[in-house]
């Protein structure tokens, strides 16, 4: 069983805390496990796609969805939660404690032209860096644990 780190509020009220569905987007180059990351459209800083629940859709599906908007990505996404990351969201609203469901999207092609192309820079790299780049403590323990022989994650 996967031990899943205790999630933050970021500062925010329990009514206030928002769902999100992330994908972590995975293939294998020369048999090397790479993810790829994509830019945030205002900070510019590492994140993974990720966004708001979708009437009609899985969970898997709207984190799929939510790759090919951010991100290009033309893959399948697996039904199976790897864990959850809290972070805080900022917004015109302000603020809002966000805790994001991580599904595991393989990648077969990332397409040239996307929702959001000119908004975005994609980049492929090792777990290890993937870890080192992206903000979130719980996020960076996800994807140093990801491993898709296992299903998901390792240990």
């Amino acid at each position: 069983m996967v031990k899943q780190a205790p999630i933050s509020l970021n500062g925010g009220q329990k009514d206030e805390l928002r769902i999100q569905f992330a994908a972590l987007c995975w293939r294998r180059k020369r048999g090397k496990l790479q993810i790829l990351l994509i830019t945030s459209r205002g900070s510019k800083r590492w994140i993974i796609p990720k966004g708001w629940p979708m009437e009609g859709k899985t969970p898997a599906a709207s984190a799929l969805v939510e790759a090919w908007e951010e991100g290009g990505v033309v893959g399948q996404a697996r039904g199976q939660c790897l864990g959850v990351y809290s972070y805080a969201k900022t917004g015109a609203d302000g603020t809002l404690p966000c805790l994001a469901m991580l599904y595991p999207v393989k990648v077969k092609a990332l397409a040239k032209h996307f929702p959001e192309k000119g908004q975005r820079k994609r980049m492929w790299c090792s777990r290890r860096k993937a870890a080192r780049l992206v903000e979130a403590p719980d996020l960076a323990r996800l994807i140093r644990d990801f491993d898709p022989r296992s299903g998901g994650l390792a240990g």
